[in-house]
């Protein structure tokens, strides 16, 4: 059954499924995200990796990381032009 999911449809199965069919659940979440309920509700989200690189995979579920790209976002920018002038590039 569908579930939607801040706006994104996603396959829904119960803890039951998830336990009798893991390996078609695994297959299944290489397509699209599988929302695992317990008693009718989200309880998890099955997110197939096979394709990505795990480095990348590590970082993007990594809390620290995270805030410290937070972290960086609210320090100062500068244009790609005052870049190039503080580093003596020549276009």
């Amino acid at each position: 059954m569908p579930f939607k999911l801040n706006s994104f449809t996603s396959r829904q199965l119960t803890v039951q499924d998830l336990q009798k069919k893991v390996k078609q659940c695994v297959e299944e979440a290489q397509q699209d995200r599988v929302v695992i309920t317990r008693r009718g509700r989200p309880a998890a989200v099955l997110v197939g990796v096979a394709a990505e690189d795990w480095d990348a995979v590590v970082l993007q579920t990594d809390p620290a990381f995270w805030k410290l790209i937070r972290g960086r976002r609210k320090q100062p920018t500068i244009s790609l032009g005052q870049l190039r002038k503080r580093l003596r590039v020549k276009r």
